[in-house]
């Protein structure tokens, strides 16, 4: 008789021990959910960082548009102009042959090549400013969407209701613990 008592207190012992480890394990996984601050700081973290690498993205983008933009009105502007400079040259040469008169009108074709340049760089310079316009409104348009989820994250309360049940069932786990020791 001896032997089966101590049998069965090693055996209650036992599963004593192994229910304390379960009741370890779900009270951190309880006090792990219930921590609704640190995992919204995560949440919002992530969400900034989603932002910053999306804002980046973009601007790398728009940065690049902006140049190959540039790049095309520059090289178009340096075609007419190469085109009014070759039509003032054959002008020039007209002018050489013909004399006086011919140099009045060679000067008008210069002062329209010159008025074309100006007019060629007054549209590059306006589309220029255009996209950069447009560079800083999808900036702006950026830093305000990253700002409202920020005050998104900052206005939503921390759920006192799950905070309560967590402790509730903390308090429930120890008298449960107490009273089997007893």
């Amino acid at each position: 008789m001896t032997g089966n008592g101590t049998g069965d207190t090693e055996a209650l012992r036992e599963e004593i021990r192994r229910t304390r480890v379960e009741l370890g394990e779900t009270m951190e996984l309880l006090a792990a959910k219930a921590d609704v601050k640190s995992r919204l700081k995560d949440s919002a973290g992530q969400a900034k960082e989603r932002m910053r690498e999306q804002a980046a993205l973009t601007l790398a983008r728009v940065r690049g548009q902006a140049a190959q933009k540039a790049g095309v009105v520059r090289g178009q502007a340096m075609q007419k102009v190469g085109v009014v400079r070759g039509q003032a040259g054959a002008v020039r040469g007209q002018a050489v042959q013909k004399a006086g008169v011919v140099r009045g009108q060679a000067g008008a074709v210069r002062g329209q090549a010159v008025q074309k340049a100006g007019v060629v760089r007054g549209q590059a310079a306006q589309r220029a400013g255009e996209v950069r316009g447009q560079a800083a409104e999808k900036a702006r348009l950026a830093r305000g969407q990253a700002y409202e989820k920020g005050a998104v994250v900052r206005r939503n309360p921390m759920p006192w209701a799950a905070v309560a049940a967590g402790a509730l069932a903390t308090v429930v786990v120890l008298l449960i613990v107490q009273g089997r020791r007893r």
